[in-house]
């Protein structure tokens, strides 16, 4: 059999490798167009008919060796003495701030301005009439138009996927793209990682303050607003005109609903329906937690009795 590509099993295709992990108990959907898994013991039971696989007791190390095999990430392979290659591809009425970095492949739409020092990495697509900060990096990205990144943005990195091996802890390679659509702000010094398998994508019009961290896989909606310290783990779904409050923090995998309001220093652990207005830790529904907020007050502080 011959193994041409690397993916999730939920989105492989013919010619991929996928990986199944965990205690076996709850696995998402396997893709009938897999060629190949690598599972552990737990999930040999979970491998459908007619899929060969190989069994490990650290599946996604396996998994990670045979992509680095397949490929190799383009910036290691990026050199040179030249700052701005030749082989990017830059609109002449872009500007270019002094010590900008632009790698082979990157392309520049028309009216972008990338500021001092910031570094575009390989294949990296800025639209057009953006604004990208001083110092900031993007890497494995596509940026829409009128798009404004500003100083420090960290967009691209791998996510902090941390998988078990034969020698421990490992870091968990990452193949996908971060996907920022038109119109987007992302404040100063917020990383945005890029997908493990699939894209992290980020929907117009939407504002992410200074001081967040959008994980892998994450996809937010339209119009949606994150402020400052947002911590968003990988995987989340936030819908179209949904609110984050201020250093709120939202667990992996929840699915947050359309036009959500999520209050300040909220820890969100499972998804809200649409059009809720949740606060706390655990976040609850807000009446509910302002409720028991009154109570603990009241109880923990009695009235004297004279």
């Amino acid at each position: 059999m011959e193994i041409t590509g690397i993916s999730s099993a939920e989105n492989g295709r013919r010619g991929d490798l996928g990986f199944l992990d965990g205690d076996g108990k709850s696995t998402g959907s396997i893709s009938s167009d897999i060629s190949a898994l690598v599972v552990n013991e737990a999930n040999r039971i979970n491998v459908p008919d007619g899929i060969p696989f190989l069994v490990s007791a650290f599946p996604r190390h396996v998994h990670s060796v045979a992509a680095g095999i397949l490929f190799r990430a383009r910036q290691l392979d990026w050199g040179g003495e030249e700052l701005v290659s030749p082989d990017s591809v830059i609109d002449e009425s872009a500007k270019l701030a002094p010590g900008v970095v632009v790698a082979p492949g990157a392309v520049i739409g028309a009216g972008t301005f990338i500021g001092a020092n910031a570094v575009i990495g390989p294949g990296v697509q800025i639209g057009q009439n953006c604004q990208i900060g001083p110092g900031s990096s993007i890497q494995c990205a596509l940026i829409g138009d009128h798009v404004k990144l500003l100083a420090g943005v960290r967009i691209g990195e791998a996510g902090f996927g941390v998988m078990p091996g034969p020698n421990g802890p490992e870091d968990a390679p990452h193949y996908g793209r971060v996907i920022l659509q038109d119109h987007v702000t992302v404040g100063a010094n917020s990383c945005i990682d890029r997908g493990a398998f699939d894209d992290t994508i980020v929907g117009e019009r939407t504002r992410i303050d200074n001081l967040c961290q959008i994980a892998h896989n994450v996809v937010l909606g339209r119009s949606v607003l994150v402020a400052a310290f947002g911590g968003i783990s990988g995987s989340v779904k936030v819908g179209d005109g949904s609110m984050l409050g201020g250093r709120v923090g939202i667990a992996d995998h929840v699915v947050v609903g359309e036009g959500v309001s999520l209050a300040a220093s909220a820890g969100l652990f499972r998804d809200v329906e649409d059009g809720q207005t949740w606060g706390g830790t655990p976040a609850k529904p807000i009446r509910q937690w302002m409720r028991e907020v009154a109570w603990l007050q009241k109880n923990s502080n009695p009235k004297k009795k004279g």
